[in-house]
């Protein structure tokens, strides 16, 4: 029993590879500073007009929240395209193609959460163009 509050500040940002021409992503283990054992969580921040890699993963449900700017996601296969704003949530199933993407010209920071915390076992997909 317990719990564990994290703060901007005790996050440790860390840069992302990037798709070719695009500026990096960054983004903050939430697992980590908050010592999570049942699942896993991550901040991220998307700079202008970024995409993140098109996958699908075969064992964990994930959940995107933004916080700041609209969450383009691309759902499904064939992809749809599903944008998303502060106060909103986006529940990707397992097995489910996906694609986060910040489609504006402003930086946007959302929180991404699954279960169970399996990591290493998504299926790389190709990329598509926007919708």
């Amino acid at each position: 029993m317990g719990y564990d509050v994290v703060r901007n500040e005790d996050l440790s940002w860390e840069e992302r590879p990037a798709h070719e021409g695009q500026a990096p992503r960054h983004t903050a283990s939430v697992t980590d500073a908050a010592k999570m054992e049942e699942s896993r969580a991550r901040m991220w921040r998307y700079p202008p007009h970024v995409r993140g890699r098109r996958h699908l993963d075969p064992e964990q449900e994930e959940v995107f929240v933004p916080i700041q700017g609209t969450l383009t996601m691309l759902l499904g296969e064939p992809p749809e395209r599903v944008d998303v704003e502060p106060g909103g949530v986006v529940v990707v199933h397992i097995g489910t193609p996906m694609q986060a993407r910040n489609e504006t010209d402003e930086e946007i920071t959302f929180f991404a959460f699954g279960a169970p915390p399996r990591h290493g076992n998504a299926q790389f997909l190709e990329d598509v163009e926007t919708l």
